[in-house]
């Protein structure tokens, strides 16, 4: 009876463990009454203290495994707590962090910007004065993609701003020198030019020119140069607001000034316009490799991929990159901003000052359009009788996009380069064709696409004769064959212009193919249309 009465007296002890379980000690740690030690303790006398120890002994014994589990935990709870006194402040860890970590994440908050409405109005008199309330932004004040030096008193800021602001206002722009050194910040007006002869959409190019009366930051101290944009009462003749910009900032010590004076590295360097669409892999092979060949070893091509150059095209301008020849500029996010013909004009400019004095030649043209210089003559020969100009313009000769001279067995014609079957020459007289042209980029100041108005020196456009190139319009934007019709006569009209036979092109094709296997090897041999 002793051992039930035992049973009745101790209360249920609950043990929960850092997992999170509970243990019972009134059922993991009860005695059997059939227990011969049990049995013996009830025959003999003994005394209530030896009683009560062997009591706590049989509860020890019979619950190591679970004293074991709650030391085990005590211990780790006292050593993490004794581990975060040796955490930074930042890293202090509350109740409130805990149950941070346990909630769900806020919602996200919609912030609305609310305008109060202007109503109208009734005046003295009975006059309805009428009310325009305003709502967002129609065009940025201006969107920089770049600036440059020009010197060691000037640099040249490129972007684009609201073409309805400059159209109908006057905005301006100040420049500001702000030296790293402290010794004082120096302003001056900018200059504006607007390069693209008024084609902007919604946005056009500005090209800020801030010259400063002295050298600044010429002491390799650093610093940098803000333009502060003001739409001077455009938009809203109530504002004059104005934009701060940190167009460059300088670091110490980063400034060359023998880069302004030295020889370039290129003689001829290409800015290319903005690549778009669909464009054909086949026919940027055969324009890439032809005018590495004309250009020579100390060239180099500036492409700019606004969405044109798809993996079939990367692909034939990769060896070309990999020589050395080619640099590709991925500037797609220029399609957020509604500007002429994929911002064109921006993009030049941006061209000409970032590559100024790395070439003694700059060209602009297209990637459909093919440069030549007569047998008798080399491009160098041509480009040192023009050197006394800052600017001349190249005279274009039209081929037509559709037909073929077919004077081979048909099957053959297919596997033939572009340059090779598209011979028919438009042949129309007195009618004004585009120019395309080359500047001396250290005199130059804003390029156009077709000319730059914004030159120191001269230009000509008495180079007939001398130089021209090869218009092979709309046969790069589709990737299919260029032959519509194949013709096997010299001469021909259709819809009323007349064509004829001009083979210079194709007569170079064939050194054109060896020197791309020469330079890049066969990689490029299986390329389609």
């Amino acid at each position: 009876m002793n051992h039930f009465k035992i049973l009745v007296i101790l209360r249920p002890i609950i043990i929960t463990t850092h997992f999170g379980s509970s243990l019972s000690l009134n059922t993991l740690c009860s005695f059997s009454s059939a227990s011969p030690k049990m049995v013996k303790d009830k025959e003999a006398p003994e005394n209530p203290n030896l009683k009560s120890n062997k009591m706590f002994i049989g509860i020890v014994w019979n619950c190591v495994p679970e004293l074991k589990l709650l030391l085990s935990a005590l211990l780790f709870f006292c050593s993490l707590i004794t581990l975060f006194q040796f955490f930074p402040s930042h890293l202090s860890f509350s109740v409130q962090d805990l149950r941070h970590c346990a909630s769900l994440p806020p919602p996200p908050v919609e912030i609305q910007h609310r305008q109060i409405k202007q109503e109208d109005i009734i005046l003295q008199g009975g006059v309805i004065k009428r009310n325009f309330n305003t709502y967002g932004t129609a065009a940025y004040n201006f969107v920089l993609m770049s600036a440059y030096r020009g010197g060691l008193n000037t640099f040249a800021v490129i972007g684009l701003s609201s073409k309805p602001l400059h159209v109908f206002a006057k905005p301006t722009y100040v420049c500001e020198w702000a030296p790293h050194n402290g010794t004082g910040n120096i302003t001056v007006s900018g200059i504006k030019i607007l390069p693209d002869w008024g084609y902007g959409r919604v946005y056009t190019v500005v090209v800020v020119n801030c010259t400063f009366p002295s050298p600044v930051g010429h002491d390799r101290s650093g610093g940098r140069l803000f333009i502060h944009a003001s739409t001077s009462g455009g938009g809203d003749a109530n504002f004059n607001l104005t934009d701060t910009i940190e167009a460059v900032e300088e670091a110490p010590e980063s400034l060359n000034p023998a880069q302004f004076t030295s020889p370039p590295k290129y003689d001829y360097l290409y800015c290319g316009s903005s690549l778009y669409g669909n464009l054909s892999p086949q026919r940027i092979r055969e324009w890439i490799a032809y005018h590495v060949k004309m250009f020579g070893e100390k060239s180099h091509f500036v492409i700019h991929d606004a969405g044109g150059v798809h993996p079939d095209v990367m692909a034939v301008l990769r060896p070309w990159i990999e020589k050395g020849y080619v640099t590709l500029q991925d500037i797609r996010e220029e399609e957020r901003f509604d500007g002429y013909y994929h911002n064109q004009f921006l993009i030049v400019n941006d061209c000409l000052h970032r590559y100024r004095f790395m070439a003694n030649w700059m060209f602009f043209f297209d990637v459909d359009e093919f440069i030549f210089v007569p047998k008798k003559s080399t491009l160098k020969t041509v480009m040192d009788s023009l050197s006394e100009y800052t600017q001349f313009t190249i005279e274009q000769r039209t081929i037509s996009n559709k037909l073929c001279y077919l004077d081979d067995h048909p099957g053959k014609i297919y596997r033939k380069w572009g340059i090779e079957k598209l011979v028919y020459r438009d042949m129309v007289r007195g009618i004004r064709r585009d120019r395309k042209y080359a500047v001396q980029p250290r005199n130059v100041f804003a390029t156009g696409v077709h000319m730059s108005e914004n030159t120191v020196g001269k230009t000509t456009h008495n180079t007939e004769g001398k130089i021209m190139y090869y218009h092979y319009h709309g046969t790069i934007s589709e990737r299919r064959e260029p032959c519509r019709q194949l013709v096997n006569t010299t001469e021909m009209k259709v819809g009323g212009t007349p064509y004829r036979v001009d083979t210079t092109m194709r007569e170079v094709a064939g050194a054109v193919k060896r020197f791309e296997m020469r330079m890049v090897g066969s990689a490029l041999l299986t390329t389609r249309q």
